[in-house]
C-alpha cells in the first residue's frame, strides 16, 4: 500500500509548471495557455490557432490545412509535422515512414490531449536532437470539438468527476452530438472530415486522447486497443505493443498505466466506497467509437484516458509521456510496424481469402468469457459525517479521498469475443437504387460503390426478417434497431441502377460490419432501412454469392 497526497496543486504528483515553462524556453516556441497560467486554465480555440500560427511563423516543419468546418463555423486545423516537411499524403507516402494520426479534444471537457499535443509539436519542432519527426509523419488534430471547447462553464457542471481546471468546455459538439458515438452514422461535419482524412492519409496508427470520468484507481492513465473482436491488429496492440509502453511509462516517467476500465459488479458500476471491488471492466466494443472503428480499417488503434481525479498538470504530463513513448516505439520499429499494418490491411480484404475470412467475422460481440484475474490498483474512499460537504473538486458530496492505494486481485475484462459470426461474401453486397443516402455514407467511409449499367441475373443470399426490435429510448437522436431472421439463397435479376459494393478492397471488413443486417452497430442499427423492415420481409441489402461479371 502507498499513501499519496491528492491536493489541488499536486506538486508531488508531476511536473511543475516552472519545469514546463523552462522546457518550452529550452526548445524555443510559445507556451500553451495551461503552461502560462500554472495549469489553472485550458486553451481556447483562439489560443490553439494562435499557438499553431506561432509555430508556423517560427519555421516549425509543419503544414496546416482544414479538417472540417464545425457546426458553428470554426475551421478545425489539421497539422502535419515531419522532417522533411510534407504537405500531401502522396509526399508522406514517398518517405516510406509510418503515418501517425493524433486526435485530441473530441470531448471538449477532456482537455489534456489538446494541451499535450500542442506542447509536443513545439518540442518536436524545435528540439536540439533528432526525434519522431525525423522518422514519422505525424498528423495532429489538436482541437477536434472546437464548438464544445468554447462552451466554457464551471467544471462541476461540465465535468462533475474531474479535478480542475475550474472552467472547461462540454462533451457534445455544436449539433449536440457525442462525436465519439458518430463514426458509423457520420452525421457531424467533424466526423465527415475525419473520415476524409483517414481515406486520404491512411494512417498506420490512430490515437484518440481522452480523460476518464469514472472509478478511483491508482493509474495515471488507462488505455485500450480497438475492442471490436474483428479488428485484425487488436491482439498485437494489447498483448505486445501496450505492455511494453506500460513498462516504459513506469521505468522512464514513474507513471503507472493499465488497460482502460471501471470497477463493476453484476449490477453495474460499483460504489466508489465499496472496500472490495468485484471486477475491472472495459467499455463497449461497437464501431461507433473512434478507436474501435479505426481498428477495423486494418491499422493500429489506441485509446488514451488520462486519470480525471489527478491534478490537471499531472494529467497533461501523463498524456504527453504516453504519446511520446508510443511514437518512439513506432519510430524504433518502422519496418516491423509497416509490415504489421500491411498484414492488418490484408486481413481486412476478403477476396484474398484470408484465414480470418475463411473462419468467419464477428458481426456481434460480447465481453470475453474467460478474463484473466490480475491485481488492480484501488484507491480507498471514505464517507464523512457531513454528507453536504465537498472535500475536493470532482469528488461526490460526503466522500473523502484517502490517498491509500493498494492492489486487489479481480477479473480484468479488457477485450471482447464473437457473439455471432458470419462468413464474408466473396462477391460483395447489392441494394436498391433508391438508397442514395446509404451509398453516399458508404463512400464517406472509403467504400467503393458502383451501379449496374444493365440488368443482371445473379445468385444472392437474402436475409428474411423474423423480428424487428427498436430501443425504447432515443440515443443520439436515433432509436437503435436490431434484427433476427434467417438466410436463404435464390436467383434474382438486378435492375439497372442497383448499387453494388464489390469485395476485394481494404475496406471489406468495414463494409461488412456496416451492411450485414445482423451487425450490432451497422446501418440497420442507425435507422437507414427502417421503412423496409418488418416480420416476413427481406432485408434491403443482399449478398452476392459470386463476383459480378
Amino acid at each position: 500500500m502507498r499513501a499519496l497526497s491528492f491536493g489541488l496543486l499536486g506538486a508531488a504528483l508531476g511536473l511543475t509548471s516552472t519545469v514546463d515553462a523552462q522546457s518550452a524556453v529550452a526548445t524555443r516556441g510559445p507556451l500553451t495557455r495551461a503552461e502560462r497560467t500554472n495549469y489553472l486554465e485550458t486553451s481556447t480555440y483562439a489560443d490553439v490557432i494562435g499557438f499553431v500560427d506561432s509555430l508556423k511563423a517560427m519555421g516549425a516543419p509543419i503544414t496546416v490545412s482544414e479538417l472540417a468546418k464545425s457546426p458553428d463555423g470554426r475551421s478545425l486545423p489539421l497539422v502535419v509535422a515531419s522532417r522533411p516537411k510534407v504537405s500531401t499524403p502522396a509526399e508522406a507516402r514517398r518517405l516510406n515512414r509510418p503515418i501517425v494520426y493524433l486526435q485530441a479534444n473530441i470531448h471538449a471537457g477532456e482537455v489534456e490531449g489538446k494541451e499535450a499535443v500542442l506542447a509536443l509539436l513545439r518540442e518536436w519542432s524545435f528540439g536540439k536532437t533528432p526525434n519522431v519527426l525525423d522518422s514519422l509523419v505525424v498528423v495532429v488534430i489538436p482541437i477536434y470539438n472546437a464548438d464544445g471547447n468554447e462552451k466554457l462553464a464551471d467544471q462541476a457542471r461540465n465535468r462533475g468527476s474531474q479535478l480542475g481546471p475550474a472552467m472547461i468546455g462540454e462533451r457534445p459538439n455544436g449539433m449536440g452530438l457525442d462525436l465519439n458515438r458518430d463514426y458509423v452514422k457520420a452525421e457531424a461535419p467533424e466526423t465527415r472530415g475525419a473520415l476524409a482524412a483517414f481515406n486520404a492519409w491512411n494512417p498506420d496508427l490512430f490515437m484518440d486522447l481522452h480523460t476518464t470520468n469514472g472509478s478511483y484507481h491508482g493509474y495515471a492513465l488507462t488505455y485500450s486497443q480497438s475492442l471490436h473482436p474483428a479488428a485484425p491488429l487488436a491482439p498485437f496492440t494489447i498483448d505486445t505493443l501496450l505492455p511494453e509502453i506500460r513498462r516504459r511509462m513506469k521505468a522512464r516517467h514513474s507513471f503507472e498505466v493499465f488497460p482502460y476500465g471501471n470497477f463493476s459488479s453484476a449490477d453495474g458500476r460499483e460504489s466508489i466506497t465499496a472496500p472490495t471491488k468485484s471486477a475491472w471492466v472495459t467499455y463497449e466494443h461497437k464501431q461507433r467509437f473512434g478507436t474501435n472503428y479505426y481498428g477495423l480499417r486494418g491499422g493500429i488503434s489506441i485509446l488514451s484516458e488520462a486519470y480525471s481525479h489527478d491534478p490537471f498538470e499531472r494529467r497533461v504530463a501523463s498524456t504527453r509521456a504516453f504519446v511520446q513513448e508510443i511514437l518512439s516505439y513506432v519510430s524504433e520499429r518502422r519496418p516491423q510496424i509497416l509490415a504489421r499494418v500491411k498484414a492488418g490491411t490484408a486481413a481486412s480484404t476478403f477476396a484474398a481469402r484470408t484465414p480470418a475470412a475463411a473462419k468467419g467475422v464477428p458481426v456481434r460481440g460480447r465481453f470475453f468469457s474467460r478474463p484473466d484475474t490480475q491485481p488492480v490498483l484501488v484507491e480507498r474512499l471514505d464517507r464523512i459525517a457531513d454528507s453536504t460537504q465537498r472535500t475536493e473538486p470532482g469528488v461526490p458530496l460526503g466522500v473523502r479521498r484517502t490517498g491509500a492505494i493498494a492492489p486487489q486481485r479481480m477479473p480484468v475484462v479488457d477485450r471482447f469475443e464473437s457473439a455471432l459470426t458470419r462468413t464474408p461474401t466473396s462477391g460483395g453486397y447489392v441494394f436498391d437504387a433508391s438508397y442514395t443516402g446509404v451509398a453516399d455514407l458508404l463512400k464517406l467511409h472509403g467504400i467503393a460503390v458502383t451501379t449496374l449499367s444493365a440488368p443482371q441475373q445473379v445468385s444472392v443470399e437474402v436475409f428474411q426478417v423474423d423480428s424487428v426490435a427498436k430501443s425504447g429510448r432515443p440515443f443520439q437522436g436515433h432509436q437503435e434497431v436490431s434484427l433476427t431472421g434467417a438466410w436463404r439463397t435464390e436467383s434474382r435479376t438486378l435492375p439497372a441502377g442497383t448499387f453494388v459494393v464489390r469485395s476485394g478492397t481494404p475496406r471489406d471488413l468495414v463494409a461488412m460490419l456496416l451492411l450485414e443486417p445482423e451487425s450490432d452497430d451497422g446501418l440497420v442499427t442507425w435507422n437507414h432501412f427502417d421503412a423496409a423492415l418488418a416480420k416476413g420481409k427481406d432485408a434491403p441489402v443482399a449478398r452476392l454469392k459470386t463476383p459480378l461479371r
